[in-house]
């Protein structure tokens, strides 16, 4: 038996016809010093699960033990940090710590206090903000005043509930790293919530996928030698099959089969002369230079002079291609297509659509924002229609509501059209915005990380959606991401930008590989390892701010 012991445990909630079974049956053993990693979906009942472990709840039927004695109650053995920081905003960080050091070591000097608190504070690299408070943090820095506050009780069990989850890529990948450092030195018991695969691989001994019925699939050894790096194990021919098979596993019980095929899209013609999208896609005569950025410059005026954000950009985009924006935060990313969308003023330089230049919002350019930006009282329907009743003027009232229902059915929504934006979940609610933006059949689709919001794993679920849609109607479409993964799935070029101010292009990623894509598809090719090796690389070179000596080369920035 392991230091933590479920014995055929169930949950639940609610009563009578609301009663919602969250786990099942649940028997797992984690031994004393192993690093255990629970993966799934959102709503699979994994925080129950970790609520059950921290002792903040109690199982319906079956047993949770600790060391052979059931779990009662929370206590200082187990040590939890949670998705949100539940700091206490009126303390500095090292009263933060504190509380926790005086709550297990009341009999301790006030010296030996505030040594053992600082010792954890450097532990997690926050030895320079120890006077500050939570609101002069960032995200990250308040997540690890919640690791150095867990780790102060000196637990005996670490409970990491996501974490990393609330944070960008860069922070977590960071924060990733420094949770392995602190583990690696005295090997506490550790259990992550999580739904990142490669934060599972990289993390664990052993990841339980949690199913999307509440019980456990069957666990997997992570067999890869520690220390892991990040970037060599994306050479690691373990990591590769590993992440297939995990990355396959969850795909067959959470995504496939969930788009539905009873609607067909009319035949009629948006305001701005496109052909409805399946003619379009039909039809495409590749057209270069059919979006054009040329010496695009944004520079906005400070205090101190002239900023230039964004120098120098200029690509070409073929008509019907789809093109991914990537870079570290703060490199201009966003500042591009917003400039592309009309939405913010090009300083100097032209953009060009179709071989018109681009002044001000138009239906034709449409953007998916990553928060989609529906009206809360309006059902999915009547959020798609607003903007398909002034596209679509000469149509008639069936045929615009077929343009509607038609794109809701792709994104997967048939069963929840006329519900309430306020009443659906986030990703519901992306996928709402999707739609409105496919839905208007526009000659360019602009995505400014239109999945940044959402957990990893329903990421993945609208990545394939928007993938099924795309295919159908090969729009010319920009994307910007700070995930690789889904730069390469999405995307026929990764246009990769420099650090900011003056940002541009630093290198261009032709990405060979087959279309329709699938993610299980595309981690079984054998070249899809070397183009996420080159935008890793560039972005490895551009970390922290890094502004490296090696000037774009021309002709990959010129590329047609």
């Amino acid at each position: 038996m392991g230091i933590l012991t479920f014995d055929n445990v169930s949950k639940g909630f609610g009563g009578g016809a609301h009663r919602v079974e969250v786990l099942k049956n649940i028997s797992l053993d984690v031994a004393e010093g192993e690093f255990v990693a629970i993966l799934g979906f959102s709503g699979t009942g994994k925080s129950t699960l970790m609520n059950l472990i921290a002792g903040l709840e109690s199982p319906d039927s079956g047993t949770v033990t600790f060391k052979g004695a059931p779990i009662t109650g929370p206590g200082p053995e187990r040590g939890l940090v949670f998705q949100s920081y539940s700091l206490m905003p009126w303390l500095t960080v090292q009263g933060n710590v504190m509380l926790a050091v005086e709550a297990v070591y009341p009999k301790l000097s006030k010296s030996e206090k505030t040594a053992k608190a600082d010792h954890y504070i450097q532990m997690v690299g926050l030895s320079h903000a120890a006077t500050r408070r939570p609101a002069e943090l960032s995200g990250g820095m308040r997540q690890r005043v919640s690791v150095a506050r867990a780790l102060a009780m000196d637990p005996e069990m670490l409970l990491l509930d996501e974490p990393l989850s609330a944070l960008d890529a860069l922070t977590r990948a960071n924060l990733a790293d420094e949770i392995l450092d602190i583990w690696e030195q005295d090997k506490k018991t550790c259990i992550l919530i999580t739904n990142d695969v490669d934060e599972a691989i990289l993390l664990a001994d052993r990841i339980v996928p949690l199913n999307p019925d509440g019980t456990l699939g069957e666990p997997v050894s992570v067999t890869i030698p520690r220390p892991r790096d990040r970037i060599a194990m994306n050479s690691d021919e373990t990591f590769k099959a590993l992440r297939a098979q995990v990355t396959s596993y969850l795909v067959d019980v959470g995504i496939e089969a969930k788009i539905e095929e009873t609607r067909t899209l009319p035949s009629v013609t948006p305001i701005h002369g496109m052909p409805s999208a399946v003619a379009a896609a039909g039809a495409s005569g590749v057209t270069e230079r059919y979006v054009d950025f040329s010496q695009v410059h944004k520079v906005y005026p400070t205090p101190k002079g002239p900023l230039t954000v964004v120098e120098d950009f200029n690509l070409k985009l073929r008509k019907g291609e789809f093109v991914s924006l990537i870079g570290h935060s703060g490199c201009g990313k966003s500042t591009v297509l917003t400039m592309a969308a009309g939405l913010n003023e090009i300083s100097k330089g032209v953009i060009a659509l179709d071989g018109r230049g681009v002044l001000g919002a138009d239906p034709e350019r449409a953007v998916v924002f990553q928060s989609p930006n529906l009206f809360p009282w309006l059902s999915a329907k009547e959020n798609v229609a607003i903007g398909v009743d002034k596209v679509y003027p000469r149509a008639s009232r069936a045929e615009r509501q077929d343009v509607i229902e038609y794109y809701l059915e792709r994104v997967g929504l048939a069963d929840a059209m006329d519900k309430q934006a306020s009443s659906l979940s986030n990703g519901m609610r992306q996928r709402v915005g999707i739609a409105r933006a496919f839905a208007l059949s526009p000659k360019l689709l602009l995505l400014d990380e239109p999945f940044g919001m959402l957990d990893s794993l329903t990421r993945w679920e609208l990545q394939e959606v928007l993938m099924e849609v795309w295919s159908r109607t090969k729009v010319t479409a920009i994307c910007v991401t700070h995930d690789v993964d889904e730069a390469i799935l999405l995307a026929d070029r990764v246009v990769m930008m420099t650090n900011g101010p003056q940002a541009t292009i630093g290198k261009i990623t032709e990405v060979d590989l087959p279309r329709p894509r699938t993610r299980k598809a595309l981690l079984e090719h054998p070249d899809y390892y070397t183009y996420r090796q080159e935008v890793l690389d560039f972005l490895k070179e551009y970390e922290h701010g890094a502004k490296p000596k090696t000037s774009p080369a021309p002709a990959a920035v010129a590329a047609e």
